[in-house]
């Protein structure tokens, strides 16, 4: 069984929504918090993420920046990447694009997402990632619709 993170978006917690779903189908599933701005995030994830190698990484928001960003940077631990309106349009992500990476990699963004732009985040995945499921859904930036919908076991497994 792979080991199973989520990581919330700049101004949410463990205790999100979409946490909670993901925590109902994998009760083992780590589910820190974070504070501060991106660096200091990703240093509070490093150590957590050195603990396996076969990583299912279910980022939110930014925390799917820092999922996509742990990943471009260490394929080899990443089994697969889940990604909500995440915001892969950074330039702490869109400057270190360099060959594609072929972790698999399933998007779900909203077409009513007003915070993080649909698609200038869907090149970017483009570019990104050669194993790629892009799904444009109706919804917004937080998703709640989509989350109550989603088979989160069969997400994880792949």
């Amino acid at each position: 069984m792979p080991a199973v993170m989520f990581i919330h978006g700049q101004e949410s917690s463990s205790q999100t929504y979409k946490a909670t779903l993901l925590r109902a189908a994998y009760p083992s599933a780590l589910v820190p918090d974070f504070s501060g701005p991106l660096d200091e995030r990703m240093a509070q994830l490093a150590p957590l993420l050195a603990q396996a190698n076969d990583w299912v990484l279910i980022g939110s928001s930014m925390g799917g920046l820092m999922a996509a960003l742990w990943a471009y940077a260490h394929p080899a631990q990443v089994r697969r990447l889940v990604l909500l309106a995440p915001a892969l349009n950074a330039p702490e992500f869109t400057s270190q694009l360099g060959a594609p990476i072929a972790v698999p990699t399933v998007v779900y963004h909203g077409v009513r997402d007003t915070v993080v732009p649909l698609a200038p985040v869907r090149a970017v995945a483009e570019r990104a990632f050669t194993n790629l499921a892009f799904h444009e859904v109706d919804d917004d930036h937080r998703l709640h619709a989509t989350a109550t919908t989603i088979d989160w076991r069969a997400l994880v497994a792949g």
